[in-house]
């Protein structure tokens, strides 16, 4: 990949990860699972104990079951991209808020995404998403 193609893909990734954001916050689901390849990798098992997740239906059904009724905001800052020939690896410091409900407690985290994107026809997808935390805060109900 010549350094334009690079660009443009950097600027393409970056405009995946903001939709996977905002369509998470937005309960988008069906735009949500777009941004993944059918076979879709999950790794949220850091501090969940959850097990890893083959394929993006049943991926974005555990996202959906742990938020669909919670208030979220993600954020991704400062992206480290490196290219090789299986597509870009990129790793992203992120924080999130999640709010469930009054009774519950509500987190404030902050870590990493490691991720890695392929190219689909002229589209880039996620392909494998593994979420590392440096900080999780659980704040008492309000």
């Amino acid at each position: 990949m010549d350094t334009l193609q690079q660009l443009l893909a950097r600027e393409a990734i970056r405009d995946v990860k903001a939709r996977y954001c905002r369509y998470l916050d937005t309960k988008q689901w069906d735009e949500f699972a777009g941004v993944f390849t059918d076979d879709f990798e999950l790794d949220v098992s850091e501090g969940t104990g959850l097990p890893l997740v083959h394929g993006r239906d049943e991926a974005v059904a555990q996202i959906r079951s742990s938020i669909e009724d919670a208030v979220t905001a993600h954020q991704v800052h400062q992206p480290e991209m490196q290219f090789d020939d299986n597509g870009v690896k990129v790793i992203w410091a992120m924080q999130d808020r999640v709010i469930w409900s009054a009774d519950k407690p509500s987190l404030v985290g902050f870590g990493h995404y490691h991720e890695r994107y392929v190219q689909e026809g002229e589209d880039w997808k996620i392909a494998s998403l593994r979420l590392t935390r440096l900080h999780l805060e659980f704040l008492a109900p309000t």
